[in-house]
Parts: C-alpha cells; structure tokens; sequence
C-alpha cells in the first residue's frame, strides 16, 4: 500500500502490475491517466505471449483521461482494466494504491516500465516495449507511523 504525491505535471511513467489487482483512488487534486492492457489472440495466448512477455501489442482502455478528486476508486485487474498505466498530475495530487500481492521481483512480479509505439493505421492499439527505470524517476519511502493495524485471524 502506498500513497503517491505529485507536484503538478509530475508523471508516473508508463508500467505494469504483473499478476496483481490494484485499486488507486485519489485523495486530492487531478491527474491524467493512459492505460493499456495487453492483446491476446488464440495463437499468442497459447504459444507465446504471456502475461511475463515485457513487449507485444496492447490495446488502449484509457487516452489521458483526467480523475479528480472526489471520485470513484478505480480497480486493475492481471489482465485487465488498463493494468499498463501512466500518471501526470494536472494539480498537486496524491494517489492511494493498494496492491495485492505487493511487487516481488522474486516471485515474478517486478516494476517494468515501457515506451509506447502508437500505430496511425490502427487506432486505439500500441507496440509497447520494456525499457529501463528513466533516470529522472524518483521515489521517496516512507515509513507508516499511524496507528497500530490489528488483522483479525477469523477474517482470513
């Protein structure tokens, strides 16, 4: 879980969240969200795109759609919802994401970023390709110091 703040026009580059639901909600301001999620055909989904293939065709699900604040939470599913996305602030932002299971590089779940080949001819699809972390992204953890979060074993 995190919350994500932007100053206006920061962006959150293009990325992925490999076998994960993600539900973003935002707190405060506006930002501007591109999404994709891949295309998968009969041949590709049984020979040789997977969800662990870092470049291929995507559709897109969302072309710089602005969300401010108060609105609805917004949920990304493995393989579906737009669950390749960008941000760029609007306003001063923050973004709450929750993320289940968390990134695990380990595990098969890391961080990849891509860069987008739009195709003039079809409109609405992308090639879109792994690239390395950009060097101007900057992350910043903190630690969480509210409250203690009790987990009541019945419920799980």
């Amino acid at each position: 879980m995190g919350v994500f703040c932007f100053p206006a026009g920061a962006t959150l580059p293009l990325h992925d969240h490999p076998h994960m639901v993600v539900l973003s909600k935002v707190l405060y301001g506006s930002v501007s969200t591109r999404s994709y999620d891949w295309v998968t055909t009969p041949v590709s989904a049984s020979h040789s795109k997977s969800m662990d293939d870092a470049d291929g065709l995507a559709r897109m699900v969302m072309d710089n759609q602005v969300l401010e604040a108060p609105c609805k939470a917004s949920v990304l599913f493995p393989r579906s919802g737009g669950n390749l996305h960008s941000f760029t602030s609007v306003t001063p932002c923050a973004i709450l994401d929750v993320l289940a299971p968390p990134y695990a590089e380990e595990l098969g779940r890391p961080s990849t970023y891509f860069s987008e080949m739009r195709i003039p001819s079809l409109s609405g699809f992308a090639i879109l390709e792994e690239r390395e972390v950009p060097d101007d992204l900057v992350v910043n953890g903190a630690p969480y110091l509210g409250p203690e979060i009790a987990i009541d074993a019945d419920l799980c």
